[in-house]
């Protein structure tokens, strides 16, 4: 299995304010909760802003302390560990970073360079209705209604004067992405115009669209469209945008995506076969070859001759199943047998 977009290590490392663990020992202790849930391959977020606005602080020093650690990882552990890097398009600094960021990689990567560009802007997106943010606010802040309303006005305020960082943002993305030195991933396009306008910059996968319209809009691009498996398991998503249940049984999703729980991965694609949306195999293939394709790696998601031998063995279980066992390619491996 094939885990595109986890932002589990940002909570393993901070499971309590003020409680941060070591980095090593935090993705140590992550990635044995990866491998219980039967992932192979994980990205792992690291955010290229600076913002406080949802509870938990996302800064770039956290991303220059992620990368490296992940890459040192990488394909030894249990685990083979990526990074997904994910930009907020407003975020002068997260920009500045990811630029230096990439300038670093050069030409050393370790596969596709996966660019996430996102915009939590309220009023827009993810939070097209602002009182889902506001609601958010006095649920993990503990401050009044009125208080979250005023602190919504001022970010969208703020964030309003840096439409130029926007632009510059999204130019500069299309850039790289055109000449191939990333693959671009839009977050939370709401509209077949967004999706237009990240076929235009070289955008290379719908992540988390918030509506069927902007879900059917990428696929009639040929565009891999990638939901939440947290939102497939409660039927619908936590801020009122589009049921990846239903866009699922519309023929629009071809990946799933842990979020922030690595188990609703393998328990998301079973419900989905159990309860008729999709069959076994096609379910199944939302979090291996569709995943893999997502992320732009050929080598892995499908049982083929010369692919990766990452074998995932698990009891269906009712209502929730069980990974017994996890064979994963020796490091290094092209294909072939399984360690």
């Amino acid at each position: 299995m094939v885990d595109v977009h986890s932002d589990g290590l940002e909570k393993e490392l901070l499971p309590r304010p003020g409680a941060e663990l070591p980095m090593e020992f935090a993705l140590l202790s992550f990635e044995g909760k990866l491998r219980a849930a039967g992932v192979t391959t994980a990205f792992h977020g690291a955010a290229f802003e600076e913002s406080g606005g949802r509870g938990m602080r996302r800064t770039l020093e956290s991303a220059r302390r992620i990368c490296p650690a992940v890459e040192s990882r990488g394909d030894d552990g249990l685990v083979d560990h990526r990074i997904l890097h994910r930009l907020d398009i407003r975020c002068p600094e997260g920009l500045a970073g990811l630029r230096r960021r990439l300038a670093e990689i050069g030409g050393a990567a370790r596969g596709p360079v996966l660019v996430s560009h996102e915009d939590h802007t309220p009023g827009q997106g993810q939070y097209a209705d602002r009182g889902y943010y506001e609601r958010y606010l006095v649920g993990t802040r503990g401050v009044t209604e009125e208080e979250a309303s005023a602190y919504v006005d001022r970010l969208i305020e703020d964030r309003d004067g840096r439409l130029d960082v926007r632009e510059e943002a999204l130019e500069w993305l299309g850039e790289q992405a055109g000449a191939g030195r990333i693959r671009l991933p839009g977050h939370d396009p709401s509209s077949p115009q967004e999706i237009e306008e990240l076929c235009d910059r070289g955008g290379s996968v719908a992540e988390f669209p918030t509506t069927t319209a902007a879900a059917r809009a990428a696929r009639e691009h040929g565009m891999p469209v990638v939901m939440g498996a947290p939102n497939v398991l409660r039927g619908h998503s936590h801020n009122g945008n589009a049921s990846g249940r239903e866009l699922v049984g519309r023929g629009l999703v071809t990946a799933l995506a842990s979020d922030y729980l690595p188990s609703g991965l393998l328990s998301a694609a079973l419900l989905l076969a159990e309860d008729g949306p999709a069959s076994l195999p096609e379910a199944v293939g939302l979090v291996t070859g569709g995943a893999a394709d997502v992320a732009g790696l050929p080598d892995r998601g499908r049982l083929a001759p010369g692919l990766r031998a990452d074998l995932v063995l698990a009891e269906a279980g009712r209502p929730w199943p069980v990974v017994a066992a996890v064979l994963r390619a020796a490091s290094g491996a092209s294909g072939g047998d399984a360690a």
